[in-house]
């Protein structure tokens, strides 16, 4: 579809919040953008029902050109829940573009991850065993059942993760006797994030333990990916763990 300035905010915005929108701006004066229309018109057909595709002249609708800082065309950008996600700029070769619109379409693992169940997280590491989301989601689940003795191997794979790495710290703190520890899980388990954060730091004050103090980093900052990198207890804690170690 065209979409104007007008238009862009039902066709686009709202509209992703749905299925993921792709933008393709372009001018009739360009020869690329030509070029690249058919090609990303064939890659988004080929799914139709989750990801829709809207063109926009920015001849005739310079505010959106100037809203998204387009720079110079062709240039695609995809919006989710009312925000880019990706983008690419310029001329792509039609495999290049499959691949781009590929990425968008979540996999047979990543809809059963959606689902939430354990039959289901098991049989999308059993299709995907790098599915990272569907260990962290399993690990939480058997965690909430009292079944831990699954967690430490079906998360060391992918410990480079951070929430990974820091619910398999907190499973070490369960043993530590220590009252702002066991407080601070508490805390965290409860939902109380603020006070859980709060107490494991005056942990990390109260130890000489490097070891400990390790764990409780890797806690701390796994916690911090849980709640999200701009989250604002993420933004103010982070400061106060960096004066805590150093």
């Amino acid at each position: 579809m065209d979409t104007t300035d007008a238009t862009f905010e039902y066709d686009v915005i709202e509209r992703s919040r749905e299925v993921a929108v792709v933008v393709d701006f372009w001018a009739p004066w360009c020869a690329p953008c030509r070029q690249l229309a058919p090609l990303l018109a064939t890659a988004v057909g080929r799914h139709e029902d989750e990801i829709e595709l809207a063109k926009v002249n920015i001849d005739e609708n310079p505010m959106l050109a100037q809203r998204y800082h387009v720079m110079s065309i062709p240039l695609v950008k995809v919006f989710r829940d009312g925000k880019v996600v990706d983008e690419f700029a310029g001329l792509q070769s039609a495999h290049s573009i499959d691949a781009f619109v590929n990425r968008l379409v979540p996999s047979k693992a990543d809809r059963l991850v959606e689902l939430g169940d354990e039959a289901s997280l098991r049989e999308a590491l059993e299709i995907d065993p790098t599915n990272t989301g569907a260990r962290l989601a399993l690990a939480r689940m058997l965690i909430a059942d009292g079944e831990v003795s699954e967690v430490e191997p079906l998360l060391a794979p992918v410990s480079f993760d951070s929430q990974a790495s820091g619910i398999l710290a907190r499973l070490e703190l369960a043993d530590v006797d220590h009252p702002d520890i066991s407080a601070g899980l508490g805390a965290w388990d409860a939902g109380l994030s603020e006070q859980a954060l709060a107490h494991l730091l005056d942990a990390v004050r109260g130890t000489t333990d490097p070891q400990l103090r390790n764990t409780l980093r890797a806690t701390v900052v796994g916690m911090f990916a849980e709640l999200g990198e701009h989250h604002p207890l993420t933004t103010r804690f982070r400061k106060r763990l960096a004066q805590a170690l150093y």
